[in-house]
């Protein structure tokens, strides 16, 4: 029998260390190697006995992904990993100054269906599972050796449509026993599935959480992202608002600016209105182009925007990311997997 050990959580793997007669201390060992020695070769786990070493060689799987290729641009890595059922998936390692962000995928392709995303355009394969989305970090630290400052579930896929395994992933990630990253440090984005939204609340999940809204009126989030028929604008606002009500850490809203769609003086208005006093932060970002009928917008047209929403906020917090790795197809809403 094959025991998939990558992504169980520690009291599982105390009860399969015990189930085959080994001591369960055991166990905090081999999930030490893992996650902080960032070790895939039992052998090197040199405080084990041989004959564990022999179990986990012979009848558990500790590595899930393979590194396949890795593309450079100034600031930016992208890293192309294949699965052991032969599927392939993308992440990023970016670094704006001295801040290194990791962005992992959580799903092979996406069925959400997002028009501007083309990561869609691939439709959905399968769940990524814990493993493999652990997997993406521990290769990704294994090949930058600098320290990461934030982690963030915006690579390929909808996190919340593979909720648990995701949530389970970002667990061992916060782990003081494993990789000890703060949950300020880890953020999950939707495209906005509301009732995992209001499943992360009620559970009080600690992680941050950014909702992709990039359309001030439902007719054109219906056209950018067809799931708005099902939870449209003002569901996710109240949803937001619901989430900050007694937290620290405020909500994202992340807002794809693209040309003659969301980029005029209107929707800045309209945008305004519907964050004011909402107190949550608001993420522009200038769309990055695929192959689509959409543009980004001129210089021109994307600091008119800005400078007319700064001049009239109130009450939510502004930020532009510039995407890094657009060169090599590694900005945000542009990870796909061509036919391998």
């Amino acid at each position: 029998m094959n025991y998939i050990i990558k992504g169980m959580p520690v009291e599982d793997l105390k009860s399969l260390v015990k189930e085959h007669d080994f001591p369960q201390y055991r166990a905090t060992q081999i999930y030490h190697w893992m996650y902080q020695g960032l070790v895939f070769n039992s052998d090197l786990m040199n405080n084990l006995p041989k004959n564990l070493k022999s179990f986990l060689n012979e009848q558990c799987t500790i590595q899930t992904l393979e590194l396949s290729k890795k593309i450079e641009s100034e600031g930016t890595t992208k890293f192309l990993f294949k699965t052991q059922d032969s599927n392939y998936i993308e992440s990023v390692s970016m670094f704006n100054d001295d801040r290194h962000t990791i962005c992992l995928s959580s799903q092979v392709g996406c069925n959400v269906d997002c028009k501007f995303c083309a990561t869609g355009k691939m439709g959905f394969k399968k769940n990524l599972t814990v493993g493999e989305i652990i997997d993406q970090l521990i290769l990704i630290m294994s090949n930058i050796d600098r320290p990461i400052h934030n982690i963030v579930f915006m690579g390929m896929g909808e996190p919340f449509l593979n909720y648990d395994n995701v949530i389970k992933a970002a667990d061992i990630m916060h782990d003081s026993d494993a990789f000890n990253f703060g949950s300020h440090r880890i953020t999950i984005s939707t495209a906005g599935i509301l009732p995992k939204i209001n499943r992360f609340i009620d559970d009080k999940i600690k992680y941050h959480l950014a909702i992709s809204l990039n359309a001030t009126e439902d007719k054109t989030r219906d056209k950018l992202m067809p799931i708005n028929q099902k939870w449209p604008i003002m569901d996710l606002i109240n949803a937001a608002k619901k989430y900050n009500k007694d937290r620290r850490d405020r909500v994202t809203f992340e807002y794809v600016l693209i040309d003659s769609i969301n980029d005029s003086i209107s929707d800045a208005h309209r945008l305004a209105k519907l964050l004011k006093n909402t107190h949550c932060k608001l993420n522009i970002i200038p769309f990055n182009e695929i192959e689509s009928i959409y543009k980004r917008p001129s210089d021109k047209k994307i600091n008119e925007f800005l400078n007319e929403l700064h001049a009239i906020h109130k009450g939510f917090q502004i930020l532009v990311r510039w995407s890094k790795g657009t060169d090599i197809n590694a900005g945000c809403g542009q990870l796909a997997i061509q036919d391998n």
